[in-house]
């Protein structure tokens, strides 16, 4: 559990939902989570993390799969876009139809003997954008693999020493976004070697919104 106070993360929340002027769709809630005293350079400190989160936002994120046979038609069912072999490899030196489809797809779940060419054709598009390949194993129920990433978010650092995410949406009750802000926060922690130093600065904002920072310095002094 995390050692910001559950008051304080709540205020921070509606305030930042608040505060945003409204605007003709509906907005993210993000997390930014800043970093210190930590050495980007270690393979141990770098973030590269899926998270579920507990209370589904509205706003699900999109999911591919890459499959063919049975499993193709079974991910039809519930994917968003289905990618047969015979797609990828015509993606074969086609840059721009694979950034195409890296822009579309939020998660790439990938039957698993397919990833080495899901590696040379759609990996070069979605590493740029924060994104990755999900292996899947062929007899694994890809309906279950398809819903759970809908509500999954990824923790991943790039050159600055912090970590952002998407929590929620600005119609979720603000209570099931702090939910999902400590499952955030568990994940960040644990990886961590000392996460009360270690934490700089929280913030909440939504997509358009001015940033909202958790005075959790509070919690922190002993």
């Amino acid at each position: 559990m995390s050692f910001v106070p559950r008051d304080l993360m709540e205020k921070a929340v509606r305030e930042a939902i608040e505060g945003s002027p409204p605007r003709n769709f509906k907005q993210s809630v993000d997390l930014i989570v800043v970093l210190k005293d930590i050495d980007l350079k270690n393979p141990q400190m770098r973030f590269r993390e899926v998270v579920f989160l507990p209370k589904p936002p509205s706003k699900k994120a999109t999911v591919c799969v890459a499959a063919d046979g049975d499993m193709a038609v079974k991910a039809k069912e519930v994917a968003d876009r289905v990618i047969t072999r015979e797609e990828l490899q015509g993606l074969v030196g086609n840059r721009k139809a694979a950034k195409k489809i890296a822009e579309f797809c939020d998660w790439v779940l990938v039957r698993t003997d397919l990833m080495p060419l899901v590696g040379r054709t759609l990996a070069p598009a979605l590493g740029p954008r924060g994104k990755i390949p999900i292996p899947v194993p062929p007899n694994a129920n890809i309906v279950d693999f398809v819903n759970r990433y809908r509500h999954a978010v990824i923790l991943r650092t790039k050159d600055q020493p912090q970590v952002a995410c998407r929590v929620g949406t600005e119609d979720m009750d603000p209570k099931d976004i702090v939910e999902n802000i400590y499952k955030v926060l568990s994940t960040i922690e644990h990886k961590l070697p000392n996460p009360r130093q270690n934490i700089a600065r929280i913030i909440v904002k939504t997509t358009m919104g001015p940033p909202v920072e958790v005075p959790f310095y509070l919690a922190r002094i002993e």
